[in-house]
């Protein structure tokens, strides 16, 4: 499950670069829980990152507890900042410094949200993911999570440039993948800085990510007596609820 290595070379990109994403994803994500009643529990983030989608959370549940699963240091203390800089954030969420299926959670979610997180984790650490959503989900609770391409060890292509600019900075990034075995890719992710026209920096971080398909992620619940839902979109949320 550890990708430490790849976060410690990319985090300063990463919080830099993920902004314009959420502005769309966001909002999807959001209209995938509508509806739920954070009454029920703590909604789980996991992988929380800086806190997009913590902060994107707060927003749409405004009663409800957070628990802000993060377990790369870098990634986590510029959550905990985004966090305690924020009062009406500070009372009511949690930054929780683990993996998902080493933090202490309650017996009761009302949800759980895992945006960009999935592959991160093993065949066999997914099924337990399954099995921990079956014990602690609300019966009328939700999970999310995203399954973009590739959802199998096939080779993708770079794609567009994403870039932000920062001051007098502009920071661009490119992704590619390789197939790595029966069910993984090797992402392989190049980033740049920019003054101007000057190049200032430039590395490329690779990390390994599991695959699977839709199909696959249905069967794995299923035994888990969950069951999922494509959400609409262009985002591949996929929205996972108890039978």
């Amino acid at each position: 499950m550890s990708s430490a290595g790849f976060y410690d070379r990319t985090g300063e990109y990463v919080a830099v670069l993920l902004p314009p994403v959420w502005r769309e994803l966001g909002p999807a994500l959001v209209r995938a829980l509508e509806g739920l009643d954070g009454a029920m529990g703590p909604i789980v983030d996991v992988g929380a990152g800086t806190g997009l989608g913590t902060v994107t959370l707060a927003a749409a549940f405004p009663d409800a507890e957070i628990l802000a699963v993060e377990p790369h240091s870098g990634l986590r203390t510029a959550l905990l900042a985004r966090v305690a800089g924020d009062d009406a954030l500070a009372s009511r969420v949690t930054v929780v410094g683990a993996d998902v299926l080493s933090a202490r959670l309650p017996d009761r979610i009302a949800a759980l949200v895992a945006m960009n997180v999935i592959g991160h984790l093993s065949p066999d650490e997914r099924l337990s993911l399954w099995a921990m959503l079956a014990e602690k989900l609300a019966p009328r609770g939700r999970a999310v999570l995203n399954l973009y391409p590739p959802t199998r060890p096939e080779p993708v292509p770079a794609g567009p440039v994403v870039q932000a600019r920062v001051g007098r900075l502009r920071y661009t990034g490119t992704a590619s993948a390789e197939p790595a075995g029966e069910d993984a890719v090797t992402w392989r992710m190049s980033y740049r800085m920019f003054e101007g026209e000057e190049k200032i920096t430039e590395l490329t971080a690779s990390d390994h990510w599991y695959v699977f398909t839709p199909e696959q992620l249905a069967d794995e619940l299923a035994g888990c007596g969950l069951r999922v839902t494509p959400a609409e979109g262009e985002h591949g949320l996929q929205v996972i609820t108890r039978r």
